[in-house]
């Protein structure tokens, strides 16, 4: 029968039941799974609590979720530390830099100006969160947390790193014996520590270095730990496809006339990068989920906003197992998102291979 060489009932003949044991093994996992959904669905939405009503989750605490840790927490969980009275201001920012990220994953938006809408994006997101001017109330760095700090964490870092690594991947190729140790020597000791270390060492040691009475502000310090620690990452992917590009692209464009940068920026970086997408998009999904370790530095990111908003209040404490599902949840949209961002590029490059 036509309907059975190709589609669905044909993929499930192949892969699920091919064999009388292949059958039977998938039935059993069939079975199980649809009784561990039964089990979660039962938990989850049937018996769980979505209201703020302590004393109905606590008479229903392994029975039923309590989603109302959610309802009481949210705002603080998402928000942090910022004024309450304040939080048009952080919301506003940040889809202000959610936009304008979206934006410059559209090749339509392409242009010169993206670069100006960059810089504007990033002053009225820092006057916004800080405050201090047009009647706005001044809020510390420190105050900053939750989702809003999470993605400018992010946004920031992988922005100043992505070109960074780039030139740092290029130093390694150099002939110049100077840049290229110094790139070497760079990316070495990046990877040798953990990052955990490296915002250690930016918060507390470096203020030791500096000279009395200068201070850098603490979110400054793990700007620049996370992007340094990003770019030795990124410059290690991007050598990866500079080294997989053939020989004969550089010779070919030498002998067109190229200058150096010339035949970088137009032959050797396109086509590498548009090689390394994916492993580039991993570094991006991972720096993401890595901002939790800002914590250490008593910055309240979105884990640290969560366990801040549960530790300060015993009584919804037993519910923190419904919390964190909640922010893996944010978690997991962003990084699907950005996922799904990398597929599109990766069939978007093919088809101009092929073409």
């Amino acid at each position: 029968m036509p309907g059975l060489s190709t589609g669905v009932l044909a993929w499930l003949k192949i892969n699920l039941f091919s064999s009388l044991g292949n059958s039977i093994k998938t039935l059993i996992v069939l079975g199980i799974a649809l009784w561990a959904l039964y089990g979660a669905m039962g938990w989850t939405l049937t018996n769980a609590v979505f209201g703020a009503n302590l004393e109905a989750c606590n008479s229903l605490r392994g029975i039923g979720a309590c989603w109302g840790v959610v309802t009481e927490k949210g705002r603080l969980i998402v928000m942090g530390r910022y004024p309450d009275t304040e939080h048009w201001r952080p919301v506003i920012a940040t889809a202000l830099m959610l936009g304008v990220v979206g934006i410059s994953c559209m090749p339509r938006f392409w242009s010169k100006s993206l670069p100006l809408i960059w810089v504007v994006m990033l002053v009225i997101y820092f006057t916004l969160m800080k405050g201090g001017v047009l009647d706005l109330t001044p809020v510390d760095t420190d105050q900053w947390g939750g989702l809003p700090l999470t993605v400018m964490l992010t946004v920031v870092s992988m922005t100043m790193a992505f070109p960074l690594s780039i030139f740092v991947a290029l130093g390694r190729r150099s002939n110049m014996p100077a840049i290229k140790t110094l790139c070497t020597l760079y990316v070495e000791l990046i990877r040798g520590v953990p990052l955990i270390t490296v915002l250690f060492m930016a918060s507390f040691m470096l203020p030791l270095f500096m000279p009395e009475g200068v201070s850098i502000d603490v979110l400054i310090r793990v700007v620049v730990g996370i992007t340094l620690f990003s770019a030795a990452y990124m410059a290690e992917v991007v050598r990866g496809g500079l080294q997989a590009l053939p020989k004969g692209q550089t010779e070919a464009a030498a002998t067109l006339g190229l200058s150096y940068w010339q035949t970088q920026r137009k032959i050797v970086l396109p086509q590498a990068l548009s090689m390394v997408v994916p492993s580039l998009m991993n570094t991006f999904i991972g720096m993401f989920k890595d901002t939790s370790l800002v914590t250490i530095v008593s910055l309240y990111e979105l884990t640290g906003a969560l366990a801040l908003a549960l530790n300060a209040d015993a009584d919804w404490r037993p519910f923190k197992l419904e919390a964190y599902f909640f922010i893996t949840l944010i978690y997991f949209v962003f990084c699907f998102a950005m996922s799904r961002y990398s597929l599109w590029v990766e069939k978007r490059t093919a088809v101009s291979k092929v073409r």
